[in-house]
């Protein structure tokens, strides 16, 4: 699983039109979901997203969580992210979950991060969005499950 967290301002997800999700300060968050994830890879990603000390405290640093600051979190799925780009010009996406194991994980990601206290909203499954934020730093993290430290 991959989560691209961007810390941002606000950020909101159109489709057709109309809004289906948006948040003030926190993170935005693009899911990736990979052949093989499962609820383990969901817990272990909340839990380190939400507690992950990037926000200003007081003095300007990085000290406080998405817990700390009460920021809400926006979740949108992007089986791009699990797209293999080296071979040939076209990506391929074998290593991208099916659509509905997927669109489960999702949604169990963002039931984990409203059970860890944060507000969340949600980009619409397998629809063609349009993400707009503020991107507050920059401050980006990629965050893989299958790559270890």
């Amino acid at each position: 699983m991959i989560a691209v967290t961007q810390r941002v301002a606000h950020a909101k997800v159109d489709v057709d039109g109309q809004t289906v999700g948006s948040i003030g300060p926190g993170f935005m968050i693009l899911v990736g979901v990979a052949k093989g994830d499962g609820a383990e890879e969901v817990t272990y990603l909340c839990n380190k997203i939400v507690n992950l000390r990037v926000f200003d405290n007081e003095d300007g640093k990085f000290d406080l969580s998405l817990l700390d600051v009460k920021g809400e979190a926006l979740v949108v799925s992007q089986f791009t992210l699990l797209g293999s780009w080296r071979k040939g010009r076209r990506p391929g996406f074998d290593q991208a979950a099916r659509p509905e194991e997927a669109a489960q994980l999702v949604e169990m990601f963002a039931r984990e991060l409203e059970k860890l206290g944060v507000k969340v909203s949600q980009g619409a499954f397998g629809a063609r969005m349009e993400v707009s934020l503020l991107n507050d730093g920059p401050v980006t993290f990629c965050m893989n499950t299958q790559i270890s430290e």
